[in-house]
Order: C-alpha cells, then structure tokens, then sequence
C-alpha cells in the first residue's frame, strides 16, 4: 500500500486505513477527525487526501455486493460517491438479472476489490511468441 505524503507530514498506514475504512461506512468527516483526534480543517486534509487515493477510475473493473452476493463489473463513469458500472454477468449470479439493468450504480462503500484485467492484444501477442 503506498503510503500519502502531505508536506513534511506522512499518513501512516494505519491512519490511511482506519480514514478508508470509516470513508467506505459512509462515516461524515467530523467523525473521521473525532476518531484521528485532530482538528476538523486538518482532518479534511488527509481525509481528501485518501479520497483521491481509493477513488476508483473508469474502466476499472470491480467485485461488489448486491443483496449481499459477490457480483462483478466495469466502471462506465464516475459520479462523487459511487460508479455507473455495467455488470459483468459471466461472473455475477444470473438470478438477479430480473432484478438489474444491464447496468448499475455502485457505492464506493459497495466495492469489495478492484481486479486485475488483461489487454488480450497484448495476451495474443505474448502468445504467438511463445508459439513461434
């Protein structure tokens, strides 16, 4: 995990999870700073300093929970607190398809991983090498 540097200041790694933690709970940032024990105005700062750190990009395909079963999907775009991802539905469970568009929002809080993707061009080419 790599770890946020502000100033001269360092956000420990047990700092930066127990921020990403309460930030996934949905925890306000008084709170936050309550349990940093620091002032409000410098707790904001690591606050949104870890915000940018944990915010997921487009593209990014992501494990979530529905109705509390492991689906997964792709980022199609960003709102401030959650994800329009379509479903991937090769690896999510087909029974909730009457209940899901083909796409869905997505709390941050409701992201369980971020996985790992391939670029299959580069997939096929490594593998022509290796046949050659």
């Amino acid at each position: 995990m790599r770890l946020i540097v502000l100033s001269e200041e360092e956000i420990t790694q047990e700092i930066q999870e127990l921020v990403e933690r309460e930030l996934r709970k949905g925890a306000s940032n008084s709170r936050i700073a309550n349990l940093l024990d620091l002032p409000y105005k410098e707790a904001v700062v690591i606050i949104d300093a870890v915000k940018e750190l944990i915010r997921p990009d487009v593209g990014e395909n992501i494990a979530f929970t529905f109705r509390e079963e492991h689906m997964e999907g792709t980022i199609e775009k960003l709102l401030t607190n959650s994800a329009i991802v379509k479903v991937d539905w090769d690896n999510s469970p087909n029974h909730l398809n009457d209940l899901m568009e083909e796409r869905t929002v997505v709390n941050f809080k409701d992201i369980k991983a971020f996985l790992k993707t391939f670029d299959m061009v580069q997939d096929e080419d490594a593998l022509k090498n290796v046949e050659d």
